[in-house]
């Protein structure tokens, strides 16, 4: 998507324009990730206002709002699915399960210690269970144009 924003923040830009030669971003909400890639955004953030000179205006600007907009806490373990949740899925076609983080994939990749595979709530298996409960049967269509059904097992916080 061409939106003319910082890599990455298509999903969560509302409005994005160019004024003055400047990025100017509207955002709203929260992203969930993990502390660990909090704390190295804040690392990257402080490094980068340190040297202003040498730092891209645009990338500036994204990790003011994302640490602006930073969520950590742990969700509530009420069977939801949103973001900071790990969530089992069982595939109806073969009944083999698959266990993953949903969140922000750029985001949650600062995180060494991470030993799930990252899910975005954008992805059409994100869209699909975002905001569903456990043992809900949801259908999405993968990027082949194939339908997938798959039964929502658990969803339980990140820890």
């Amino acid at each position: 998507m061409a939106t003319g924003c910082p890599d990455g923040l298509e999903s969560v830009i509302l409005v994005c324009v160019e004024q003055e030669g400047e990025i100017v971003t509207n955002t709203t909400g929260t992203v969930w990730m993990t502390a660990a890639a909090l704390t190295a955004l804040e690392e990257e953030l402080r490094g980068l206002e340190q040297n202003p000179q040498e730092a891209d205006a645009a990338r500036l600007i994204e990790l003011r709002d994302l640490v602006r907009r930073a969520e950590t806490s742990a969700k509530p373990d009420d069977g939801l699915v949103e973001p900071g949740m790990v969530v089992t899925i069982r595939f109806s076609s073969d009944g083999s399960t698959e266990t993953f983080l949903l969140g922000a994939r750029g985001l949650v990749q600062n995180d060494q210690n991470l030993e799930l595979d990252v899910y975005s709530a954008e992805s059409p298996l994100g869209a699909a269970i975002t905001g569903r409960v456990v043992g809900d049967t949801v259908s999405y269509e993968a990027p082949n144009g194939q339908r997938i059904d798959v039964d929502i097992v658990s969803a339980s916080p990140f820890a």
